[in-house]
């Protein structure tokens, strides 16, 4: 449920993403006061191993060799199946996403699948962008919640679903649709250093965290996305829109900010952390209208929502 107090005005983007930290890592709330001398400490030591180019992104997951090839191909319209298969064939964990999607109910065929580039054909370009860039980041997320658990991780991997879904839905006549949807998945991934290095630093040791300590928390998260994303060899345009995530200038930055807010509201709305309807100040970037963005939101409600339970 909403909580008791929650402001029923126009709220900021800085208070949906502290409840959003908080959702993700099951974090009570906390009076706005000025951080504790122990969380200034754990704020200065997370600075030292994160802050500026102090991490180490070696420690990060690679990225398959293969990945930055098959992305320039999947912009290429003219590029053939079997081009394709032959750069997915390099990597057989890729090679097994596939056949695992175009196995599902959603892509069963009525020939049986013959061969990789089969089911590359079948998939289409959409499909096979989405399959490459969740087999990547989804395991990345899912290991990267430290001592928050399993539920941190995939709270983060749900956002970045939704996160890449409303960016390539709102980048419509502003930018490239898969561009934005892979900007929208890797949004979020330095959190998950951020934790792993909370887990190895703090062991637990804070049982309150001010929104002063979450908000600088969440910059060097941002920090450590964009050196992530730098260090997998992302397109330039991604890594314009993450390095430009306070300002939000160029199209696609004001799509990947517009598209994490909804994202936020929208998980957090379907666990009843936070009122779905409720409003942020300059949501839209500058960009994007009201009507534009609650079009955004019930998209995202169509295509993510538990369905409902059948009784018989």
């Amino acid at each position: 449920m909403t909580e008791p107090g929650e402001p029923s005005d126009a709220v900021s983007a800085s208070y949906v993403e502290d409840k959003f930290f908080r959702f993700v890592f099951s974090l009570p709330s906390s009076a706005d006061v000025a951080p504790s001398p122990q969380e200034q400490q754990a704020l200065q030591r997370l600075d030292d191993i994160c802050g500026g180019d102090r991490y180490d992104v070696r420690t990060l997951p690679r990225m398959p060799t293969v990945l930055p090839q098959l992305l320039r191909a999947l912009k290429n319209d003219d590029i053939n199946g079997a081009k394709l298969a032959e750069l997915i064939g390099r990597d057989p964990v890729l090679v097994g996403e596939v056949m695992r999607v175009i196995g599902s109910v959603a892509y069963r065929a009525v020939q049986p699948i013959t061969s990789l580039q089969h089911a590359i054909v079948l998939l289409g370009q959409v499909g096979l962008r989405q399959v490459v860039s969740m087999h990547v980041m989804k395991p990345i997320l899912l290991a990267s919640a430290g001592m928050f658990g399993q539920v941190a991780g995939q709270r983060l991997w749900d956002h970045a679903e939704r996160c890449a879904h409303a960016a390539a839905y709102l980048s419509k006549g502003l930018c490239d649709p898969f561009e934005a949807h892979l900007a929208g998945l890797v949004s979020n991934t330095g959190i998950g250093a951020v934790a792993r290095a909370l887990d190895k630093e703090l062991s637990g040791s804070l049982n309150s965290y001010t929104p002063q300590f979450i908000a600088s928390a969440a910059r060097i998260a941002s920090e450590l996305t964009l050196q992530a994303a730098r260090y997998w060899d992302l397109p330039p345009h991604v890594l314009e829109a993450l390095a430009e995530r306070g300002s939000a200038t160029l199209p696609m930055s004001q799509v990947l900010h517009a598209a994490n807010l909804s994202a936020m509201i929208t998980l957090m709305g379907e666990s009843h952390f936070i009122d779905p309807q409720i409003v942020i100040e300059n949501e839209g970037a500058g960009r994007f209208t009201p009507p534009q963005l609650a079009r955004c939101r019930q998209d995202l409600h169509r295509h993510f929502a538990p369905p409902e339970p059948i009784y018989i």
